[in-house]
Order: structure tokens, then C-alpha cells, then sequence
């Protein structure tokens, strides 16, 4: 589509990375939501090669230059609002990648035809939280549950303080309550595993099949049907970011944590000693609190393991930092003895 029948040329553009490919992007255009083609300027391309953090996302706000009347260049990246980021679980690496940015919502999608995994609701709760979004729970395929009441239970003691909706393809009402938190300026984002039925979600908010889907394997274990992550506009003017489905998730940092374990966290402020590890201490109100059967012990499992991970990860990164900045001094310490001496 020809730029002229779009915006005149003496105006700036800006817009939203609807998809992201190598060394070019699809933009949605403000405020028509005109969907063309650019190319990513030196600069862009500069910084995502020395910060892996800084590489153009599904979602960025970005500033655009006109090169003539059918290119567009994008000449720098806005700051992000939020960001779902998580940390590399590669051995060697301790890179952080960041899925989307500018969301909203960030819903982990969990199916329940197989037994939901609390482990997994938790860990994907604590990449929402950290994005700076509200997070949410959808649980999906929820005709065959053999017993929903106990599984949305289950969700909800596992994401204290987050709403947990119910929905199915077969379903209306579902749907309709996801509609219903969708303003016209919202972005939500989909995380969850393959075959969780986060497309069919997109399809169904959609009205339409805007994302490819397929069936999950006889083992419940879903297919990668969604490769690239995409921004796509809805009824009624919100937008949803659809993603691949997530294998690993490794925690950028412990905060968010704070936030998924919100009840065990409740509890430990209760506890005899302010160090208390909720082991073997007197006075402990967690221990009570899984003797009783107020929590279960597998959430306080959880919660250490967490923990024992993200610190790692922090503790990582840190190092990797501490790395690069020694060898750019050392670097720039190289510079300087190679100049000659002014007489």
C-alpha cells in the first residue's frame, strides 16, 4: 500500500511491531492501525547486537522514517511500558529474552483436558508479574474436565490474588467473560505450553481464524502449530499477541515471586524468628500451615525451588555484566597506551 494514501509525508510516523522478522517488521501504523512493511535502521540493529534485551519485539512502540513513497525505515525503538521477559536456561548463556512488550494482561493459559500443572501456573505467573502487566489465568478446554470445581480450586490456590476464567471452544460464556476485560486500548498477551489452546483463544476472540491450530498429540503433549509471536487487532479496537509455546522458562528475577507465593509470604510474617527458612524451626506458621492443611506442602516445594533458580540466574547475569564492563575498560585501557605521546 502506498504510504501517500496513509498519512501525508510531513507528519511523523509511529506504530506497534506487529510481527518481527529478520531485518524487516510489520507495523501497525497510528492511529489507523494500517498494517506495511519497514525495514530496521542501523541504530535498531546496532543495539539489539550488544543487548540481546534491546532486539525489536512484538508489541514495541516504534518511531518510523519515510525513505520514499513505499519504504519505511524504523529509526529507533520507544521505551517499553512493560516487557515478558525471561532468562535463558542454556548452559553458557545468561541472556535475557524479551517476548513482548507493551502488554497489558498476560494470560497463562493452562489446559485442564489432562490434570492441570500447578508448577507450570506458578512459574508462568511469576514471568507475568514481572512483565509489569496484570496477569491472569485462563484455563481452557474446560468441557472435558472430568471435574472442573476441583481444578479452577486448584488454579485459584495456586495464584492468590489473580482471576481465574474458565472457557472452551464449545463455550460461550468463557469467552464473553475474556471479551469483557478487553478495553478498546488493552493489549493481553498469550503465554502458555503447546497445544494449551492459546490460537484457538485468538480465533475465538477474533471471530475469525486469524492463527493456524492443530490437535494435540494422543499424549496430551501439544504440537508447535504458532513459530512466531504476532500482534493482532480485535473487535472493537484491543489487540492480542499470540506466542509459541513456551518449553523453558527461566525467571529473570526472585521479586516477582513475592507476588505468585503472595499467601506463603502472608504466612511467614507470622513465624517465630524473621529469618525462619520454614524448615525444621519452632514457631513456624508455613509448617503449620501444610500440618493443618491450609496449603499444600508441594506449593512451599515450589517455592524454594523457584527461588533457588531465579537467585542463580540473577546471580549469572550479574556476573556476565560484571564481565563485559572489565573488558571494556580493559579494552579502553588498550586505546589509550597504543596513542602516541604528544611531544
Amino acid at each position: 500500500m502506498p504510504l501517500d494514501d496513509i498519512t501525508p509525508p510531513d507528519l511523523a510516523l509511529t506504530g506497534r511491531l506487529a510481527r518481527v522478522d529478520r531485518g524487516a517488521v510489520d507495523v501497525l501504523l497510528d492511529p489507523t492501525a494500517a498494517r506495511v512493511r519497514a525495514d530496521l535502521g542501523h541504530t535498531v540493529l546496532s543495539d539489539a547486537a550488544s543487548d540481546a534485551s534491546r532486539q525489536p519485539v512484538v508489541g514495541d512502540e516504534v518511531l518510523l522514517r519515510r525513505l520514499d513513497d513505499r519504504r519505511l525505515l524504523v529509526d529507533s525503538l520507544r521505551p517499553r511500558r512493560t516487557a515478558i521477559t525471561r532468562a535463558s536456561v542454556s548452559p553458557g548463556s545468561s541472556q535475557r529474552q524479551v517476548l513482548a512488550a507493551n502488554v497489558d494482561l498476560v494470560a497463562v493459559v493452562e489446559p485442564v483436558d489432562a490434570a492441570p500443572k500447578p508448577g507450570r501456573i506458578e512459574r508462568l505467573l511469576a514471568l507475568a508479574w514481572e512483565s509489569g502487566a496484570q496477569p491472569l489465568v485462563v484455563l481452557t478446554k474446560c468441557d472435558l474436565a472430568t471435574d472442573l470445581d476441583r481444578v479452577v480450586q486448584i488454579a485459584v490456590e495456586n495464584a492468590p490474588g489473580v482471576e481465574v476464567i474458565t472457557c472452551s471452544a464449545n463455550w460461550d460464556d468463557g469467552v464473553t467473560s475474556l471479551q469483557a476485560r478487553l478495553a478498546s486500548t488493552c493489549t493481553i498477551a498469550f503465554i502458555g505450553a503447546s497445544g494449551a489452546g492459546k490460537s484457538t483463544l485468538v480465533n475465538l476472540l477474533a471471530g475469525d481464524t486469524v492463527m493456524e491450530t492443530a490437535e494435540v498429540r494422543s499424549d496430551h503433549r501439544g504440537r508447535h502449530t504458532t513459530v512466531h509471536r504476532e500482534l493482532i487487532v480485535l473487535p472493537g479496537g484491543a489487540m492480542v499477541i499470540d506466542t509459541p509455546g513456551l518449553r523453558s522458562v527461566g525467571l529473570a528475577s526472585t521479586e516477582a515471586l513475592d507476588q505468585v507465593f503472595a499467601d506463603l509470604e502472608e504466612l511467614a510474617t507470622a513465624c517465630r524468628f524473621s529469618d525462619c527458612a520454614h524448615e525444621t524451626e519452632p514457631g513456624c506458621a508455613v509448617l503449620s500451615a501444610i500440618e493443618t492443611g491450609v496449603i499444600d506442602e508441594r506449593r512451599l516445594t515450589s517455592w524454594r525451588k523457584l527461588q533457588r533458580e531465579a537467585a542463580w540466574l540473577e546471580r549469572r547475569a550479574d556476573a556476565r555484566l560484571q564481565a563485559a564492563e572489565r573488558a571494556k575498560w580493559r579494552a579502553r585501557s588498550r586505546e589509550l597506551r597504543a596513542r602516541p605521546l604528544r611531544p
